[in-house]
C-alpha cells in the first residue's frame, strides 16, 4: 500500500521538479541575473557623460598659465601641438589651457574645440556685448597678466556660464595662453590680487 501511495503521489504532480533541482535551478536564475545585472550597469557606464570632474580654483589656473608660458617660452611654435591634445597636460580638472595670438587675432592652439584654430575672434561678443577676446588681449600686457569675465559654455555643454579667464603673454613669442574657471562668486578684484 505504501508503494501506491508513492506512485500516486508521483502520478498526482508529474512535473514536480524535486527540492535538489529547485535549489539548482533557483541558484542558477541568481547567477544569470547577477551576470545580466553586471552587464547592464557595465554598458549603461559606456553611454553616460563622465562624472563631474574636480572644480579648478584660480591658485590651479595661475600654476598652469605660468607653466603654459614657460614651456611654450622655450618650444615657440614646435610646442603649439601639445596645446590641441584633448587629453594633454593643458587639460586639467574642469578646464584647459587655449593659446591666443593678440598680434594676428586668431586662435592657435585649443584642446577641446579644435574648429576655433585659426579663426579671428577679436570681434567675438559674449551674449552681454564684452569682446571679450579683445579684452583679454588688453589684459595680457600687464606684467603678470590680468583676469577678464565672460561667459562661455563648459566643456560638453551649450548653455552659457559665468567664466574668468586668465591671460598672459608669452616671453619671446606674440603668443598669449589663456584659462579660465567657472564661478557665480567670485570678483575679478580678488583674483587680481592673487597675481601679485
Amino acid at each position: 500500500m505504501m508503494k501506491m501511495n508513492a506512485v500516486h503521489s508521483e502520478n498526482e504532480n508529474p512535473g514536480a521538479d524535486s527540492p535538489k533541482k529547485i535549489r539548482y535551478r533557483r541558484g542558477t536564475m541568481k547567477q544569470i541575473a547577477y551576470c545580466l545585472i553586471c552587464g547592464f550597469m557595465f554598458f549603461a557606464s559606456l553611454f553616460q557623460p563622465a562624472r563631474a570632474e574636480e572644480k579648478a580654483m584660480p591658485e590651479d589656473i595661475i600654476k598652469k598659465i605660468r607653466e603654459a608660458s614657460e614651456f611654450l617660452s622655450r618650444t615657440k611654435e614646435a610646442g603649439l601641438e601639445t596645446f590641441n591634445e584633448r587629453k594633454g597636460r593643458w587639460v586639467f580638472k574642469d578646464t584647459y589651457i587655449f593659446v591666443f595670438d593678440c598680434d594676428r587675432g586668431r586662435i592657435m592652439a585649443h584642446p577641446i574645440n579644435p574648429k576655433l584654430i585659426g579663426k579671428n575672434l577679436m570681434g567675438l561678443k559674449d551674449f552681454k556685448g564684452n569682446y571679450f577676446f579683445a579684452q583679454l588681449c588688453a589684459a595680457s600686457h600687464s606684467n603678470q597678466g590680468g583676469w577678464v569675465e565672460y561667459w562661455w559654455p563648459k566643456v560638453g555643454e551649450d548653455k552659457l556660464y559665468r567664466k574668468i579667464s586668465l591671460m598672459v603673454q608669452v616671453p619671446g613669442t606674440s603668443y598669449q595662453v589663456g584659462g579660465g574657471i567657472y564661478d557665480d562668486t567670485v570678483s575679478v578684484g580678488d583674483l587680481e590680487k592673487l597675481l601679485k
